[in-house]
């Protein structure tokens, strides 16, 4: 039985009560904290400060902070869903946004991702997507993981990639539309 959050007086955030609400507040402000920080400058008591939980429950419902990592990191997965179409995204879409900002604040902090992470829907769809084509499965593979690396790329590296080459005056949504376009050939053109 999941009991409603409750308020404190003078603080009318919700206090999370109960096994599912703790792990959802907890998961959803690490998420948070490690988009604005990254998981290595984010303390435990960080979290469970946002959260407005003990710093005990963290450790109870998750053990060592890796595993959090690796929790955190599937649920952002989880979001998207085995639906997501990672072409049609945009960079205003904040849930896709903070997904990659932690996913390469992990990896930047030195975090395993690829042996923390459990499941990868949004790599899942794009390989999928590809195979779809006709493609072996290597192929449609590289496809996915070639697709992916240019929209993240573009997507945490935008300001630096426009600047760099000189791209400071196209037009946002024309610069969309293009990456979007090749990201889409590469997962649809079967070599």
């Amino acid at each position: 039985m999941t009991t409603p959050p409750t308020t404190n007086r003078i603080d009318p955030i919700p206090i999370p009560t109960g096994r599912d609400a703790v792990r959802s507040a907890l998961l959803h402000h690490a998420a948070d904290l490690f988009a604005e920080r990254g998981p290595t400058a984010t303390s435990v008591r960080d979290i469970a400060d946002r959260a407005r939980v003990n710093h005990g429950l963290v450790f109870r419902h998750f053990g060592a902070k890796e595993n959090l990592v690796a929790a955190v990191l599937d649920h952002l997965g989880d979001l998207h869903g085995p639906d997501t179409d990672l072409t049609g995204t945009t960079p205003t879409d904040p849930d896709t946004r903070r997904h990659l900002t932690v996913l390469v604040r992990c990896l930047l902090d030195g975090y395993p991702v690829g042996r923390l992470q459990q499941r990868f829907p949004i790599m899942t769809a794009l390989v999928d997507r590809a195979a779809a084509t006709g493609a072996d499965d290597r192929t449609a593979a590289l496809a996915a993981a070639n697709a992916a690396a240019l929209l993240v790329g573009w997507e945490m590296l935008g300001p630096f990639l426009r600047a760099a080459t000189g791209l400071d005056d196209l037009p946002e949504d024309e610069l969309r539309r293009d990456v979007t376009a090749r990201a889409t050939r590469m997962l649809d053109e079967n070599p």
